[in-house]
């Protein structure tokens, strides 16, 4: 039998071995660590630095007066609250779908919509840069899944070819992708992928983790951005980041949003989200999509144009190669008061370690800088 310390030791070797890091103060642009003083914190997705807005914690605080602390149970039970379906609402609405349907984070969104719209003898093709959610939901669902390189649109429009002769009368083909990478920082060629899946009859999901709130008119996202959103079949997206909360959607057809309440596992067997943070998400929601998230959008593009004015999204990766390479450099940057961690594989593939960069509207200008300067020192020395 295998030896849990044994694999321990082998990830350790392999500079792959994780632990858990403590954080004593809220979340925010600077945190401070329980064996460090006070350090810029450049890991976070609080894009727009909604995590400790004093508005929304105020809201949660009188949301929790008035709806307590928990829902009691699964939605089909008795945890459907008047919140849960007012946010639906909203963000159905937001998205310009006819419904949407909440879940208890963006991986339970995942892990729970393929499954539920996808079986055998369905073709599911994603982008290999997928996030690791998506990547599982589609192995759970028993379909078969075909991989195009990254952003490779010759090859996705070859798997559909190939999809379109494969399936059966009664069969799905859903193209999957993220319209911000979660760890490469670059957009999705969305527009194209669109027409794609049009010629050749099939449904496009779209992840929208990164770029809610920060890509758009109203923070709605790429799709919007770029005005493709009625070619979207299934949006997916958090409150985790941008929003500042925790949570996932899906939003579609209402057909398509019933059959997941009837299907979807991760949906069905999950005690629902607390109501008051379900009324607190529909308030983030408003501020994202008003003038104030207008003028957080506008800050965190400027402090993206401070780092450098060819990012494209508030994420910014730094190729250092080797995990121990990885390491080392996240360890320096600690020691000169910066948090910005190593990512390593499985999360990103082998050989491509790297710095996760990530800003946000609440970083002022001369932490940008002071990082910047922190980095090039570190490339120096590497």
């Amino acid at each position: 039998m295998r030896d849990p310390e044994a694999e321990l030791r082998a990830l350790e070797g392999d500079g792959l071995r994780r632990l858990l890091r403590r954080i004593e103060s809220p979340q925010g642009t600077r945190v401070d660590l329980a064996d460090q003083d006070s350090c810029l914190n450049f890991s976070s997705n609080d894009y727009l630095g909604l995590a400790t807005n004093e508005g929304l914690k105020a809201a949660y605080q009188s949301h929790i007066g008035r709806l307590g602390g928990g829902s009691g149970a699964s939605r089909l039970v008795c945890g459907t609250m008047a919140a849960h379906l007012d946010l639906e609402e909203k963000i159905a609405n937001l998205k310009q779908t006819e419904a949407a349907l909440t879940f208890s984070s963006g991986f339970a969104a995942a892990t729970g919509t393929l499954p539920a719209l996808c079986r055998k003898g369905d073709v599911l093709i994603l982008d290999k840069l997928c996030h690791a959610s998506l990547i599982d939901g589609a192995r759970l669902s028993g379909a078969t899944m075909r991989i195009f390189p990254h952003n490779d649109l010759d090859r996705l429009e070859s798997h559909l070819e190939w999809a379109v002769g494969e399936v059966g009368r009664d069969g799905r083909i859903v193209v999957v992708t993220e319209s911000v990478f979660s760890m490469d920082g670059d957009l999705a060629p969305l527009a194209e992928i669109a027409t794609l899946k049009e010629r050749h009859g099939a449904l496009l999901l779209v992840d929208e983790a990164h770029a809610f709130g920060v890509l758009g008119p109203q923070g709605r996202g790429l799709a919007a951005a770029l005005g493709i959103e009625s070619l979207v079949d299934l949006h997916m997206g958090t409150f985790s980041k941008a929003v500042g909360l925790s949570g996932g959607y899906l939003c579609s057809r209402r057909a398509t949003v019933d059959l997941l309440i009837n299907r979807a596992r991760s949906f069905i067997y999950s005690t629902a989200p607390a109501p008051a943070l379900a009324a607190t998400i529909s308030d983030a929601l408003d501020l994202v999509c008003d003038s104030r998230g207008e003028t957080l959008r506008a800050e965190l593009l400027e402090r993206r144009t401070t780092f450098s004015p060819d990012t494209t999204s508030a994420i910014i990766p730094v190729i250092i190669g080797e995990n121990e390479a990885a390491l080392a450099a996240s360890a320096k940057l600690l020691k000169k008061g910066f948090l910005v961690p190593a990512i390593r594989y499985p999360t990103v593939p082998r050989g491509s370690a790297r710095l996760r960069v990530t800003l946000s509207a609440a970083h002022r200008t001369d932490d940008i800088l002071s990082l910047k300067s922190a980095l090039a020192e570190c490339r120096e020395t590497h």
